[in-house]
């Protein structure tokens, strides 16, 4: 069994917003926060099985004329779920908090961003209750269906020393070794695999440490289980979709063209010199993209 890690990074601003809040679906909970005033856009963050925090520094950019939302996926960060296992963890429940977390902020309709598998949730979303959704941002996504599971592995992108040096570290933790330590440089070396720039490695190598692996595999599992594909549902979603991907990354720009020939109505920006994190490696791209498409297509009030 093959699992992934489609991830997202995080780096210091100072965060202008609310606080995180929380709302109850039955016995568990969903915690949330926004930035800024304007249209509604719901940013949906990588994993599976990490908190949201690393995305709002992307929330801050994106809140100029927008309200941003960013939430935690349900049993990672402040969502807590009464029973944490793999009956808890699915694609169907994580759609049904995301429409729950739309009926609790009392939006109609929203914008939606998914970054890597969020774009794959964003795409799940998408399918079930394409009326609420004005426009998608699907951002290095990881695809409509399963086939990057069927590409190169992450870590071929990797030198053989970091290949090697990976396997060493996971070897150590698999073992039994939980140190941050350890977990550190496993992560700079997987870190790498992600990154155009690698300089940029200090900046996301943290955030490989913190996510549930566990999760993680419930998630990836239920993907299998159902099949997932939701090619069928997007070639009839004809709401504006932009879609972004960078030319040197480990969500393939296959996925991407794939996606943009699927869908009726949809822009595909590739950017060069880019791994997967565009408004860190390519934001006079990036950014520039996504603000402009976030101006046409928040024109109603909400």
């Amino acid at each position: 069994m093959k699992y992934l890690v489609l991830i997202f990074t995080v780096f210091s601003l100072s965060i202008n917003a609310q606080d995180y809040q929380e709302f109850e679906i039955s016995e568990d909970k969903i915690a949330y926060k926004k930035f800024g005033n304007g249209y509604p856009v719901l940013i949906i963050n990588g994993g599976p099985g990490m908190n949201s925090k690393g995305f709002a520094p992307l929330a801050e950019m994106l809140s100029e004329n927008n309200t941003t939302i960013i939430y935690d996926q349900r049993g990672t960060g402040k969502s807590e779920l009464n029973e944490l296992n793999s009956s808890s963890i699915s694609m169907d429940l994580m759609v049904e908090d995301i429409e729950k977390l739309r009926e609790e902020l009392g939006y109609e309709q929203w914008i939606v961003l998914g970054h890597s598998f969020g774009g794959m949730l964003a795409y799940a979303y998408a399918a079930k209750y394409p009326e609420k959704i004005t426009a998608m941002i699907q951002s290095h996504s990881g695809g409509l269906d399963l086939d990057i599971l069927n590409g190169p592995s992450t870590t071929s992108r990797l030198s053989d020393m970091e290949r090697d040096s990976l396997a060493y570290y996971s070897i150590k933790i698999r073992e039994g070794d939980d140190s941050y330590k350890t977990a550190l440089k496993r992560a700079e070396f997987l870190s790498a695999a992600y990154l155009y720039d690698k300089s940029l490695v200090p900046k996301i190598a943290d955030r490989f440490t913190q996510g549930n692996m566990m999760l993680n595999s419930w998630v990836w599992n239920d993907l299998q289980r159902i099949r997932f594909d939701m090619s069928a549902e997007m070639r009839s979603f004809e709401k504006p979709v932009l879609i972004l991907n960078g030319a040197d990354e480990a969500a393939p720009v296959s996925l991407a063209e794939k996606a943009h020939e699927i869908f009726p109505n949809s822009k595909l920006v590739i950017m060069p010199e880019c791994g997967h994190y565009g408004w860190l490696e390519r934001p006079d791209i990036y950014l520039k993209e996504v603000k402009s498409f976030l101006k046409r297509n928040s024109s109603f009030v909400n």
